[in-house]
């Protein structure tokens, strides 16, 4: 069973800084803690990004070609997801980016066109075990962030 930090607060005056004591008493006291997942860790070089154009890669079928705005510049990414629609907010690796999945984002050739980013789904960033294609954020969400 998995209880966040921010639960336990509820019931119990902590900061993060105490969480491995917090975890070692209960372990002292029979509830056994078998792991603590730092949440937003290895997240670095990840920013909003809003989908400017979709377009059919030249060479691939399952392929999309995204121009998308990260804030301080548009990037070309190439895509295999099919989830995602020209004005939507998603969450964007950009080049030296490490995922938690322990994926280190390049620059790249994917069938012959460059690609300076990585759409990311929430198995990628080890926020679900299963995923079905990129993050679609709510639209009110600041690009660049």
């Amino acid at each position: 069973m998995k209880f966040s930090v921010n639960w336990i607060k509820d019931f119990v005056d902590i900061n993060t800084s105490q969480v491995e004591e917090v975890c070692d008493s209960l372990t002292n006291r029979g509830i056994e803690v078998e792991s603590i997942d730092a949440l937003g860790k290895g997240l670095d070089n990840i920013v909003v990004g809003k989908i400017v154009t979709k377009e059919k890669h030249p060479d691939a079928d399952k392929l999309s070609l995204l121009k998308v705005d990260v804030g301080k510049e548009a990037l070309q990414i190439v895509c295999g997801a099919s989830n995602m629609k020209e004005g939507d907010k998603i969450v964007v690796s950009l080049i030296g980016a490490k995922l938690p999945n322990g994926l280190e984002i390049k620059k790249s050739k994917i069938r012959g066109v460059e690609s300076f980013g990585m759409c990311c789904s929430l198995s990628e960033l080890k926020m679900a075990e299963d995923s079905e294609g990129i993050i679609i954020l709510p639209e009110d969400t600041k690009v660049g962030e």
